[in-house]
């Protein structure tokens, strides 16, 4: 399945950013060189989620059983092409369930395991996927009777990964039960079959979906050669080096986990040590138990653990080198604090499932505090970095009124980008949408930047905030991140979000969300003395407050904005905040 038109394919080749391997093919080389190499390692509490022991297989054994499911599938009747949905947590048969279908073409849709019915029809419509690869059970929910619920008006297979799977649905650990634990390599390999040597790393490989925080999700095709130029973001920021170790406490559905950890396990030949749901002593254990060296963490949990004298006790960080951030704004103080008292530099990362890919690690923004503010201005050919995604794309700043390009400081606009690391349009009916792009060829993000200062900071771009997200006071614009970005370090809030909320005179007002510390009681007037304090714009300050336990965020973590405007709208009688 190819979705890349023709002419970018031909042009990206000439270029060299793309070329002929597959996803499929970074793996068995691995598995070549590295055999007796532990490969993939399963969470201790796994059994507690899921049906099946804790895994810990070499590259010998994966490869082999590998093999032997990507048999299965074929016998089962699956095509090059074909769609499968899977829902299934980060346990070792995920990682199964992607290398089988990559070496055989199959396209990979994975889907969050909190999604329901409600989100899976939306997604099944659209998909008409061949099968769906769930697991029996996780966390004691029935996911093969979610996925029967969402199969009444189409034809597909349920393949399961359990113990006990009925008819008429398929038992895919039959196939991989035994295989490859006696040392009997990959003898079975597909590697020169006809059904392998179909797939072209120009071949759609996964349809991820957007993470739905401001409408309904759409479906993302990356080919190989997305996922291998993306994957070059993580891996040269961080850099990662061959062997190490990885763990990936991001459910292996988007950007972050295939981009992020995926992609730099196969390009390292390393051990990727899996992790989910997200448990804050199970994932110190590990990085602990398995010497991790990378691994990726929200900006919240990262500041929970700085900010907690015994959970900071219980962080043993001594095998870390670097953590990878993102999703919100990095506090500086944090990225300092991690540097000054592990030793550990974090990452700051801004990307998206429809190829946006900057970078701010040490080896381009060696100042802790700067790297949490500001991302390098990769794709300008003025500008030379050392991550390889920087000579990968071509980014630009645009005017939202005018659409003309900004080349000062100080100056909001939106950013575009186009290259290598940049989907073609979305899967299905919404598809090649004209105003996602420019007319020539550059994919309108909706995040608003600035270049960051002059001299050696003209050298930078820093986040201002989404398009959709911009509070309209008056006529005046306001970035809910910047004001964020000043209330982070709140001595009574644990977490805050800006949103607007509507007012017939101005159009819109702005509330901050907020969830206070333990024992601490927040007040409007605390939040803006704190504001005005450090001389923000009286415009934004907030004029309502609505105090949560926890700020509402959908699976992958990020914050729900159309859940906070509608806790902003609700009148204070109505919610348990102030």
């Amino acid at each position: 399945m190819l979705v890349s038109p023709e002419r970018t394919i031909r042009e990206l080749h000439s270029k060299g950013l793309w070329g002929d391997t597959t996803l499929s093919d970074l793996f068995f080389r691995n598995v070549a060189q590295h055999d007796d190499r532990t490969a993939l390692v399963d969470a201790h509490n796994r059994a507690s989620l899921v049906d099946g022991p804790a895994k810990r297989l070499s590259y010998r054994e994966l490869g082999a059983q590998t093999n032997a499911l990507s048999h299965q599938l074929v016998s089962l009747g699956l095509e090059k092409d074909d769609i499968v949905l899977v829902q299934m947590p980060n346990i070792a048969e995920l990682v199964l369930t992607y290398l089988a279908a990559l070496q055989i073409g199959v396209v990979i849709s994975p889907v969050a395991m909190q999604f329901r019915e409600h989100e899976l029809a939306h997604i099944t419509r659209r998909l008409r996927p061949r099968a769906f690869v769930t697991c029996s059970q996780f966390k004691g929910f029935d996911h093969v009777g979610l996925a029967e619920a969402c199969c009444d008006e189409l034809d597909y297979d349920i393949l399961v990964w359990g113990d006990e799977v009925a008819e008429p649905h398929f038992a895919l650990s039959r196939a991989t039960d035994g295989v490859g634990l006696q040392g009997t390599g990959a003898d079975a390999s597909l590697a020169d079959s006809a059904q392998r040597t179909l797939v072209s790393a120009d071949d759609v490989a996964t349809i991820c979906w957007t993470s739905g925080t401001e409408g309904v999700p759409k479906g993302v095709p990356r080919s190989h050669n997305h996922w291998i130029s993306i994957g070059h973001a993580t891996y040269d920021a961080a850099a990662i080096g061959p062997g190490e170790a990885l763990l990936n406490p991001f459910p292996l559905i988007n950007m972050a986990s295939i981009g992020g950890l995926f992609m730099s396990w196969l390009q390292s030949g390393g051990r990727l040590v899996l992790h989910h749901p997200l448990d804050l002593a199970v994932f110190l254990r590990q990085i602990e138990e398995e010497e991790i060296q990378h691994t990726v963490v929200p900006p919240a949990l990262l500041n929970m653990i700085l900010l907690d004298d015994k959970l900071k006790a219980l962080a043993n960080f001594e095998s870390v080198r670097t953590i990878s951030s993102g999703s919100a704004p990095l506090p500086p103080a944090m990225t300092r604090a991690y540097s000054d008292d592990f030793g550990v530099e974090i990452v700051n990362l801004f990307g998206s499932n429809e190829g946006v890919a900057l970078a701010s690690g040490p080896g381009d923004v060696s100042d802790p505090e700067l790297r949490a503010a500001v991302f390098p201005r990769f794709g300008r050919s003025e500008l030379t970095w050392k991550n390889r995604v920087s000579s990968h794309v071509e980014t630009q700043l645009r005017d939202l009124e005018t659409d003309e390009e900004i080349l000062e400081p100080g100056h909001t606009g939106e950013m575009l980008v186009r290259g290598a690391t940049v989907f073609d349009g979305y899967f299905g009916p919404d598809g090649l949408d004209r105003k996602d792009f420019t007319e020539d060829g550059f994919f309108r993000t909706g995040d608003l930047f600035q270049i960051a200062g002059d001299g050696d900071a003209f050298a930078f771009y820093r986040f201002v905030g989404r398009c959709k997200q911009l509070i309209i006071r008056g006529g005046m614009n306001i970035s809910p991140e910047d004001v964020e970005a000043v209330l982070s370090g709140h001595p009574q809030l644990a977490e805050v979000a800006v949103v607007g909320y509507p007012d017939p005179t101005m159009g819109e007002k702005v509330c901050a969300v907020v969830v206070p510390r333990p024992e601490q009681r927040v007040t409007l007037e605390a939040i803006t003395d704190y504001l005005k304090q450090r001389d923000v714009a009286v415009y934004k300050l907030p004029e309502r407050v609505r105090v949560v336990e926890a700020l509402p965020r959908n699976p992958m973590n990020k914050v729900r904005r159309d859940e906070l405007r509608r806790l902003a709208a609700t009148p204070a009688d109505e919610t348990n905040s102030q």
